[in-house]
């Protein structure tokens, strides 16, 4: 498929030649620079083994915004612009997978739910609106049959939870939040197995979307320009972060809670016990299928980063979720940045600083009564898991 997209391909396609002749030519070793993990390499290969040794590297997408101001602090769209000139940043989108569920909590959150409430930890299927059935399946069998807490399975990046979760409020309502949330794909599709992150969104898009958990409920666009001069200094214009309240402070601070969960003792808590950064911190971690795509989207006070990795190809995958996984493949990236940033004072960033959260705010203070936690369990977990 790389071949016949390719430039040379292209060209000796609408010049005339023949099969045999562009075969030959992808196949004729020639004299070219290459670049490689060192540096540039010059060598004779093939234009085919060329297009492979390319494919071999993983890509990557990385950004951090000032969540205040939106100004953005970092940004990487890949490894090389010279040989890798598209820009996984901004322009690519691929499957975000468990990074979306904070949207689907959001959600419930503006709802009336809260961190404390509690879902069955079980195995459904559910029927589709077209007749055909649903199976989630998850990567834990932990705490299988009880119930338990949303802090806990979204922390745990519970597919269960979600799918119940998703299944209680509408697919058409968590698409608008999405795009509230200032996701510009407008080819996502409402459904139940949306809530596993089934859509493609950037890097960018979901950095900028973040902004709004440590931001009382209020998202920021990012600023790449703060102004621009003429040739005699005067300015000539001026950008300022555009503004939309996304979810009530209520929510927001609720999502603090819950997404401080999977950094302390979730699916992010390798940002503590391996690269020892202790800061507030909420995230979230996200793989999908074929652990195809790695993914971290993370906020401190007043940072909010995120990263992704993965082949050039949807087809290039890890084999195995241990490697492939977001916590492992994205969330060093995110650590290693933040750890250098925390290390030089002059950029004014500091472990130390706290969420802007009232001192007194309950985040559990409207989870379900007693006596309709007892009417949620009373429809019973056999009947549910069948």
């Amino acid at each position: 498929r790389a071949k016949r997209q390719s430039a040379r391909y292209v060209t000796m396609k609408a010049d005339g030649a023949s099969v045999e002749d562009i075969e030959k030519a992808f196949n004729t070793k020639m004299e070219m620079t290459v670049y490689t993990s060192e540096g540039e390499v010059d060598t004779m290969m093939t234009p085919m083994d060329s297009i492979k040794h390319y494919k071999q590297f993983l890509r990557a997408g990385f950004m951090c915004m000032d969540a205040e101001t939106g100004y953005v602090k970092a940004y990487v769209g890949g490894i090389d612009y010279r040989y890798f000139q598209y820009d996984m940043c901004t322009q690519g989108r691929r499957q975000v997978g468990s990074t979306i569920k904070p949207y689907l909590y959001a959600l419930a959150m503006e709802n009336g739910w809260s961190p404390c409430d509690v879902a069955p930890n079980v195995q459904q299927t559910y029927v589709l609106p077209d007749g055909k059935t649903w199976t989630p399946r998850n990567g834990s069998k932990t705490h299988y049959g009880e119930m338990v807490t949303l802090k806990w399975a979204l922390a745990q990046s519970n597919n269960w939870i979600s799918a119940w979760l998703m299944n209680q409020m509408s697919p058409t309502a968590l698409v608008r939040l999405i795009h509230d949330f200032g996701v510009l794909n407008k080819d996502i599709h409402p459904s139940l197995s949306l809530c596993l992150g089934s859509c493609d969104i950037s890097v960018a898009e979901m950095v900028a979307a973040y902004t709004a958990f440590p931001k009382k409920g209020v998202r920021r666009n990012p600023v790449y320009i703060t102004h621009i001069e003429d040739s005699d200094g005067n300015i000539v214009a001026e950008f300022t972060p555009r503004v939309k309240e996304v979810i009530s402070e209520d929510a927001a601070y609720k999502m603090v809670t819950l997404m401080k969960g999977v950094m302390d003792g979730g699916t992010g808590i390798r940002m503590r016990y391996k690269y020892n950064i202790n800061a507030p911190m909420g995230g979230k971690t996200g793989t999908t299928n074929d652990n195809s795509d790695g993914w971290f989207i993370g906020y401190t006070p007043n940072l909010t980063f995120g990263a992704w990795v993965g082949g050039e190809e949807r087809d290039i995958h890890f084999n195995s979720m241990a490697l492939g996984q977001g916590a492992n493949a994205a969330l060093p990236i995110a650590a290693i940045f933040l750890k250098k940033v925390y290390e030089d004072s002059r950029l004014g960033y500091s472990p130390e600083e706290t969420f802007d959260i009232p001192v007194d705010f309950d985040p559990c203070a409207d989870a379900l009564a007693s006596d309709e936690l007892i009417e949620v369990e009373s429809v019973g977990l056999d009947e549910l898991a069948n």
